[in-house]
């Protein structure tokens, strides 16, 4: 099984610890949050990986060629423009789309500035056995920008607290706020209908193939350690959790 790990974003909540690095190379209890992640990957059984990068591209692969790779085969897919997370998944399909045995068979999209417990291997088989195009971590938690999902557990719409805007994608009776979590399972049969180009997101993606009738599941993953961190405080209270062992 492969995955990728989306790291090229700018890290502007994370300023000033991201004035001379990536947010990837930024320590969290003296690891790296792309050594954390590598970490839980590896975890799992998981060998080959690969890293979009972007800001300070070449000190993330210094960093992993110093550190031989944590014993993983590694690739980078470097943007020259921030593709965001649609445009990133799409330019790494050519890594993605077969596994290492040549079979099509799921792989995991993992945000590198989070932190969690998640049981990816119950993730993997909830999606297996549901046969999902893609399913995607959540939790019954406060955020900004909630997914909704019907009781089927399939991607209906979007809401922004923000402005109050609710997109709906396919009607349902009854819906459930949830917040996604930043980890999704994926079929490679995806590439071949992501049409869309250049800089996209990939929830705007989902919600479209969710209205096309394409099965885009939520895996509640409520009773999981879970952290954003994003923001130098979430940092410091990742830092207490780890110390507490709420989360290795």
């Amino acid at each position: 099984m492969k995955a990728m790990i989306l790291a090229a974003g700018l890290g502007t909540r994370l300023r000033p610890l991201t004035n001379d690095r990536p947010k990837a190379l930024v320590e969290v209890a003296g690891r790296t949050m792309l050594e954390i992640t590598l970490s839980r990957l590896r975890q799992f059984g998981i060998q080959d990986v690969i890293i979009n990068i972007h800001h300070y591209a070449d000190l993330v692969i210094e960093s992993l060629k110093a550190a031989g790779n944590v014993g993983m085969h590694i690739e980078f897919s470097r943007e020259e423009i921030l593709l965001d997370t649609g445009g990133g998944l799409k330019q790494a399909a050519w890594f993605l789309s077969k596994d290492s045995s040549g079979a099509d068979a799921p792989f995991i999209l993992h945000n590198v500035d989070i932190i969690s417990a998640i049981d990816l291997q119950r993730m993997v088989q909830f999606h297996t056995e549901n046969k999902a195009l893609a399913t995607l971590a959540v939790q019954n938690r406060k955020t900004s920008r909630y997914l909704l999902f019907d009781e089927q557990l399939q991607l209906c719409g979007r809401h922004t607290v923000s402005d109050g805007k609710t997109e709906m994608a396919r009607t349902a009776q009854q819906t459930t706020e949830v917040a996604f979590t930043g980890i999704h399972v994926i079929s490679p049969r995806i590439f071949p209908l992501l049409t869309e180009e250049g800089v996209f997101s990939i929830i705007p993606a989902y919600l479209r193939l969710a209205a096309q009738g394409e099965k885009i599941l939520a895996f509640r993953a409520d009773e999981y350690y879970w952290r954003d961190l994003g923001k130098p405080e979430n940092i410091q209270q990742a830092e207490k959790d780890i110390q507490e062992k709420l989360v290795r």
